[in-house]
């Protein structure tokens, strides 16, 4: 008998045992039932204090608050471009990497499309749609508008002398700016939207008087509101939100309804297997008790869509917002 099979038979449980953790630990080997196997890192394409940094972190509370993982969280922020800046580096260096995940929104659509980003999602993996949110338009308190109406009344007067602050040039929050002014019979040439990298930013132009009105998702204007340091004028729903003292846009006398989806996706060159079991943990945070009262603290509407379902989605935003923005002239 040869000396290999001579090993006790100790040993041989120890080589099967080891091999078996190797196989169940690496998803490069094709068994994802471990996974994360080391820690995640999300990164929001913009500054603090917006929508997709909202996003990553709610993300991050509950994945690790809510022990849906047992590794570490992280999130990062890359300002800039309507997100295209931070999607360029994360296709460049994040590359195989299954761990990191981009927090990413109808924002990005349109973003894609007025920076002429030659980085687009074609080239990063779709996981999924998580939520959806209303906008809105809100004044400081102690603007001069009271209501919506008053503030089209002038608009329409001098299109130029209302500024209206908002997240990035091609946004949700620019495009319902053009969508407003279309229906407002307002030229796009006449609107002034001054565009920001991120929430915080927008929040401070508004509250400064820098800008006459701003526009950006709901919950990033909750606080404020509470506070009585703005007010809302409208949200963009079909009809009047719940537990929010706003009418709409439509009862300012302006046929628009908009919302914004906002999802998560990972980097190219990861195999099936590993977008499988990325899939898989986004099933298991959305349907944590974390996530559902995150979704309800918030005032985000549960939007999830996943898999090839998501990337099928994302073909039919990106005609949808290309003719958008063809259609109140943000590009030919």
């Amino acid at each position: 008998m040869s000396g290999l099979l001579r090993r006790p038979a100790a040993t041989w449980v120890t080589i099967l045992a080891v091999a078996l953790a190797a196989c169940t630990a690496d998803p490069g080997n094709g068994d994802t039932s471990a996974y994360p196997t080391e820690d995640l890192e999300i990164m929001a394409p913009a500054d603090p204090g917006g929508g997709w940094d909202g996003t990553a972190r709610a993300m991050q509370d509950a994945l690790t608050n809510g022990g849906v993982v047992d590794v570490g969280v992280t999130v990062s922020n890359v300002g800039g471009a309507a997100g295209t800046i931070g999607l360029a580096q994360f296709v460049e260096q994040a590359s195989g990497d299954a761990h990191q995940l981009l927090v990413m929104g109808m924002v990005m659509v349109g973003g894609i499309l007025t920076n002429d980003s030659a980085v687009t999602l074609d080239d990063v993996t779709p996981i999924a749609s998580l939520t959806t949110e209303w906008e809105a338009i809100a004044v400081a308190a102690d603007s001069e508008y009271q209501t919506l109406e008053e503030l089209i009344t002038d608009w329409q007067a001098d299109p130029t002398s209302i500024s209206w602050g908002g997240g990035s040039a091609g946004g949700t929050d620019h495009i319902l700016i053009g969508l407003m002014a279309q229906a407002a019979g307002i030229e796009p040439e006449g609107v002034n939207y001054v565009a920001h990298a991120g929430g915080g930013e927008a929040l401070a132009a508004i509250l400064s008087g820098a800008v006459t009105a701003g526009v950006s998702g709901l919950s990033e204007f909750r606080d404020q509101v509470d506070a009585g340091e703005m007010r809302l004028l409208a949200v963009s729903s079909d009809a009047p939100l719940e537990g929010v003292d706003s009418p709409t846009i439509t009862d300012a006398g302006l046929d628009v309804v908009l919302s914004n989806w906002r999802g998560v996706v990972a980097p190219p060159d990861i195999s099936d297997e590993e977008r499988d079991a990325i899939v898989g943990l986004i099933e298991e945070l959305v349907a944590s008790e974390a996530w559902q009262d995150l979704l309800e603290t918030n005032g985000w509407t549960e939007f999830v869509q996943t898999g090839e379902e998501f990337q099928a989605f994302l073909a039919d935003e990106n005609d949808r917002i290309t003719a958008v923005l063809q259609e109140i002239g943000l590009i030919e």
